[in-house]
């Protein structure tokens, strides 16, 4: 490129703007551009007129991102300049793997930097990319020609474009990298073996003495009233507190609930029916059943049950017809085959009851398989929590050594930070002073950028005002809103079939009396229909009625042969049946053998806890019996007056400890 970035950047804008596709197409405006340039290089003319016909051909593939731009983010933005914005849209989108990041930051720092950050950082976004512009990209092309032609380029540069909107930014915000500090080649030098001159001794330094300290005073010896206070509330809070524990203790089992036993509770269910029965005010009076043989009550049927119905007994009489003419033709009777299906029937029955009754023992004999599981593993439970007790406790005892380490560890360290937290104090000093006199210069550039935000402001407040004004003063302006209307006279449009609202109602009279005669019409033959279909049930009502007739008669006979061939319902026995009711009463024994067991075992428990329970309780009942006659030794040590002396202390000391533990 001879050109310049500037320059050429500034060619693209100028075609894009003084093209008008309605009076010359794109190659010749393009040739009379070129005509008037002069001394350019064939690389930059087609280079131009590369970016000018990609433009026109991608017109609304970079409306798409303007139109975002200008609705969002470029509110402010000058619309005279979306020529500008385009070219480096196109560039960006379809030239850059050509151009690469180099050449396409050189066309960008060659404009205004509040321009191109506001719009690259709007473009480049890639939330931006992936949703909003995507789809509406969408509408336009195919979904693979957006992926790999328009977003995949862009994106595989994003990076690098995004690292040169933050130098935009860095540039807005006057920062300035800090140089990188040259470090001097190290210069050799030759080695000094000249021999050492012999070392003064060093006078000593004088020891220092220390100050003779303050005496310690009598007080750090002695507890204060308000812990001794304490001590003594605690004690007979203590005391209390056993007591109500020892109460509670003694009558814990006071409101218990045992079970009782099956053979108790049926009897007490037996007892309270027998109560119950003998209760009838709130006896419920019930009304007698209907006699619904007796009682002939009518249905009122409707024309479609009527005419289903009437359907339904013509087709069986025609199927009727159908089989007697088969009969005379010569045809079999279907008794034989119906009794033998009959037989095989009741075997199939007989056979579903057995597999039924084989489910129902292998469920039972499942279910006390899974009870004798259930107790094996209860047993299995037991003794692991036997093991994990016995392992919390060696983990517990490492836990303990660990933490005291720790602890230990920890003192060290905070003493190191103590002697490390007094030389920071200078450093933060220092670096509290920077940072107000930055906090300074902050505040007299934002007052100044303030100043000319007000400014703007109420030149634009005048200019809305005027605008204001002048559409007042336009509504103002009354209007003629009356308009006189002929009726006989036509639009004036020129068609073939205008005519005058006089013509349109006297049409639209003689219509209505149309449609009067055809609604006449209708109704005669609605009536003569009805008349119609009212013969037609009375016709079918009375071949239901026989119908009906011959089926209860036919019914009747039915209900008399089955009472006659009733008979009882045969046992289903199978072996396989009895082998399962076998098991299922070995495995029912297995299970209440173990029951049993657990009884036995529940009932040793609890004879051992209510021995250690009497032993507890023998053995506070000794502990308050020494506690009180310590409280009278005491007493007496201090009747006499030797509270203060050695072995009342001791015994005041072993007080305490017998008491708290």
């Amino acid at each position: 490129m001879s050109l310049a970035h500037k320059q050429l950047l500034e060619h693209c804008v100028e075609v894009l703007d003084t093209f008008q596709p309605e009076l010359r197409s794109v190659e010749q405006h393009v040739n009379n551009y070129m005509a008037k340039l002069k001394n350019i290089e064939d690389s930059d003319q087609t280079f131009i007129t590369e970016v000018f016909s990609g433009c026109v051909r991608y017109d609304s593939v970079l409306n798409v991102v303007l139109d975002g731009f200008y609705i969002r983010s470029g509110k402010s933005s000058l619309r005279s300049e979306s020529n500008l914005y385009k070219v480096l849209t196109y560039l960006a989108l379809f030239r850059l793997d050509e151009l690469e990041v180099a050449h396409y930051r050189k066309f960008v720092k060659s404009q205004d930097v509040n321009k191109m950050y506001k719009f690259l950082n709007f473009f480049m976004d890639d939330k931006n990319l992936r949703t909003w512009i995507k789809d509406e990209w969408n509408k336009l092309y195919e979904r693979p020609f957006v992926q790999m032609t328009l977003l995949s380029p862009l994106l595989r540069w994003l990076p690098e474009l995004q690292e040169m909107i933050q130098q935009l930014a860095d540039k807005i915000a006057n920062k300035v990298k800090p140089k990188k500090q040259i470090i001097p080649t190290t210069e050799p030098k030759a080695f000094n073996l000249t021999q050492p001159r012999p070392r003064s001794v060093p006078m000593p330094e004088p020891i220092p003495k220390l100050e003779k300290h303050k005496p310690v005073p009598k007080t750090t010896y002695q507890d204060p009233k308000q812990k001794r206070i304490i001590e003594e509330n605690k004690v007979m809070n203590r005391r209390k507190a056993e007591e109500r524990l020892m109460e509670s203790s003694r009558y814990q089992f006071a409101c218990a609930n045992p079970e009782k036993s099956d053979k108790t509770r049926h009897r007490l269910q037996s007892i309270l029916a027998e109560q119950e029965s003998k209760l009838e005010f709130d006896k419920h009076k019930a009304n007698p059943l209907p006699n619904f043989v007796s009682e002939n009550i009518p249905i009122k049927l409707n024309a479609a049950t009527i005419l289903r119905e009437g359907k339904l007994f013509q087709k069986r009489e025609e199927e009727e017809l159908r089989k007697l003419e088969r009969l005379e033709a010569g045809a079999k009777d279907a008794s034989d085959f119906l009794r033998w299906q009959q037989e095989m029937r009741k075997q199939d029955m007989d056979r579903q009851l057995a597999e039924i009754e084989q489910r129902r023992l292998e469920g039972k004999l499942s279910h006390e398989d899974a009870i004798l599981a259930r107790q094996n593993l209860i047993k299995d439970n037991k003794q692991k929590v036997t093991e994990m007790k016995e392992e919390a406790k060696a983990i517990m005892q490492e836990y303990l050594e660990k933490k005291f380490k720790e602890e230990q560890e920890m003192r060290v360290l905070v003493e190191q930070t103590m002697e490390g937290h007094q030389n920071t104090k200078e450093a933060k000093k220092k670096l509290k002073d920077y940072k107000r006199k930055i906090v300074q210069d902050v505040n007299e550039e934002s007052k100044e950028l303030m100043r000319q935000a007000l400014e703007e402001a109420e030149a634009e407040m005048r200019r809305k005002m005027e605008i204001i004004q002048q559409i007042r003063a336009m509504e103002a302006v009354p209007a003629i809103r009356v308009k006189f209307v002929d009726f006989t006279k036509t639009a004036g449009y020129g068609l073939l079939s205008e005519f005058s609202l006089a013509e349109l109602k006297e049409r639209l009279a003689l219509m209505k009396m149309a449609e009067r005669e055809a609604e006449e019409e209708k109704r005669d033959e609605i009536l003569a229909s009805k008349e119609a279909k009212d013969q037609l049930l009375m016709n079918t009502l009375e071949t239901i009625s026989k119908h009906r007739s011959e089926m209860t008669k036919a019914a009747a006979n039915r209900l008399e042969i089955k009472k006659k061939t009733r008979q009882t319902k045969p046992e289903v026995r199978d072996d396989k049946v009895l082998e399962l009711e076998k098991k299922l009463a070995e495995r029912k024994a297995a299970r209440l053998e173990e029951q049993g067991k657990e009884r036995l075992d529940s009932r040793k428990q609890t004879q051992r806890a209510r021995s250690f329970i009497n032993a507890k309780r023998a053995s506070e009942e000794k502990r308050w019996e020494e506690l009180e006659k310590t409280k009278e030794r005491t007493a007496k040590l201090t009747s006499q007056g030797m509270y203060n002396s050695k072995g009342a202390n001791k015994l005041m000391a072993s007080n305490r400890i017998s008491v708290v533990t």
